[in-house]
């Protein structure tokens, strides 16, 4: 293992992918519509019904998350500052502790995307059946559509980052028309009734709003979205801190109204049940089902948008660590832009898990997947935010603003407590599967590090 400590050299691009007419490097208002549409990307058009089983005081689980993500998001800008290449929480946990941390951060951070990417297909499913009722007429036709859906935008990104970008800007702007209908409109039918208890399960309001943020946790997923394609924006030293920011900024906004909105306007005990709350929320301010159906439209361009930012990311951290000699050398293979090893088996990884989850029945799916990113994501928020701890305390001047050296402090060990609470809240079940997989990880490392010592010596 390396104990090196170093920075990862700049992720630089052959000059022919460079010149590509497939290939193009986003600017500020595509890489706020990346982190916006990788935060705001399926989750929340399901969430409402996956939460409402323990009450209201989901609500207070929401805001604190809102919170912490936040304090998440600026530690993620500072540490793009100075750490403006391909890889995000990878390159941060490398460039702090050596190889052995950036190797599970980049693990982690690979198997939260791929499990997500299969979540966010299981999410579109529950919104196509409100198109198209015989999609759910079995498991297995729900199977085969969550399959669709990850397949398309798959496509999408083998095409070149310049379609990525396009599709995630048309998709963001038209997943915002339902989501602010509901989060402002909402509250002019808002009925206090339907709110249902406060605590609905037996746990301590502490161990409700633990449980509850574990779940909600995935609709903050994506705050580093930029800090991860740091390699295809702009200026990222300047670009990414403030996509990241103004991205998770926005859909917090979003995210706080259009929850309470959706509690306000469908009865607690029909909200429990729910496959899509958007839609049933719509349906109660207008009546009839015309207004709903719109909603089932945009949430799933929503989630395929999602998806496609998703896809993108998933095939990203594996590149960068493959650039180091820390993942298989086929996953640096690049064209349009885009890491397209990576892309494919990300999609296959996420499709076989999507089969897998489906042969143990339909109920339940959603949450279990979320359950396991949640876990998984909070390895690499957790190096990320020990490194900027020890940029601050280990005097590297380099690295660190000393005007705002209390300010940065106060952040990193914000964010580090709120990953670890979230660990906490993942429950035993979320953990033992997330610890699997990640310990999957360390044979993976033992291999390539052997590999790579052999070619230098």
């Amino acid at each position: 293992m390396s104990t090196t400590l170093r920075d990862p050299a700049p992720t630089t691009e052959p000059a022919a992918a460079a010149q590509s007419p497939h290939a193009r490097r986003f600017g500020l208002p595509i890489a706020t519509c990346l982190v916006m549409g990788n935060v705001i990307g399926g989750g929340i058009f399901l969430l409402p019904a996956s939460v409402a089983p323990f009450g209201t005081i989901s609500l207070v689980a929401f805001g604190v998350l809102t919170a912490g993500a936040i304090a998440l998001a600026l530690v993620f800008g500072r540490l793009a500052e100075r750490h403006p290449q391909t890889g995000g929480p990878y390159v941060y946990a490398r460039a702090a502790f050596g190889d052995f941390a950036g190797f599970l951060a980049a693990w982690s951070y690979w198997i939260t995307a791929w499990v997500s990417n299969a979540a966010l297909a299981v999410a579109a499913v529950g919104y196509l059946t409100v198109l198209f009722p015989a999609a759910g007429a079995h498991k297995w036709s729900m199977c085969l559509a969550a399959l669709a859906v990850q397949w398309l935008p798959a496509l999408a990104n083998l095409a070149g980052t310049r379609y990525v970008g396009a599709v995630q800007v048309i998709a963001t702007v038209l997943k915002f028309a339902p989501l602010l209908l509901v989060a402002v409109g909402g509250l002019f039918f808002f009925d206090p009734a339907n709110l249902g208890p406060f605590r609905a399960t037996d746990q301590s309001a502490a161990g409700a709003v633990s449980a509850a943020a574990a779940i909600l946790l995935f609709s903050y997923l994506g705050v580093e979205s930029a800090t991860v394609s740091a390699g295809e924006v702009r200026d990222p030293a300047r670009n990414v801190g403030r996509a990241t920011i103004l991205g998770t900024a926005g859909a917090a906004v979003v995210y706080l109204l259009g929850t309470l909105s959706v509690f306000g306007l469908v009865v607690h005990e029909k909200l429990v049940s729910s496959t899509a709350p958007f839609t049933d929320a719509v349906n109660a301010m207008f009546g009839g089902t015309w207004g709903g159906t719109v909603v089932a439209c945009a949430a799933v361009i929503s989630m395929l948008g999602a998806l496609n930012g998703w896809t993108l990311l998933s095939a990203q951290t594996p590149y960068a660590a493959a650039k180091d000699g820390l993942f298989p050398k086929v996953f640096e293979t690049k064209k349009r832009g885009v890491p397209v090893v990576g892309v494919v088996v990300t999609v296959a990884l996420a499709s076989a898990l999507t089969v897998y989850n489906y042969t143990l029945g339909a109920e339940g799916v959603f949450e279990s997947l979320v359950l396991i990113t949640t876990f998984t994501a909070t390895v690499p928020y957790l190096l990320a935010t020990a490194a900027q701890i020890y940029f601050l305390l280990s005097g590297q001047r380099e690295r660190v603003h000393a005007g705002r050296l209390a300010r940065d402090g106060v952040l990193a060990v914000l964010a580090f407590g709120f990953s670890m609470w979230l660990v906490a809240g993942s429950g035993y079940a979320a953990v033992y599967q997330g610890v699997l997989f990640l310990f999957a990880g360390v044979l993976c490392y033992a291999a390539m590090s052997a590999r790579k010592t052999r070619a230098t010596a």
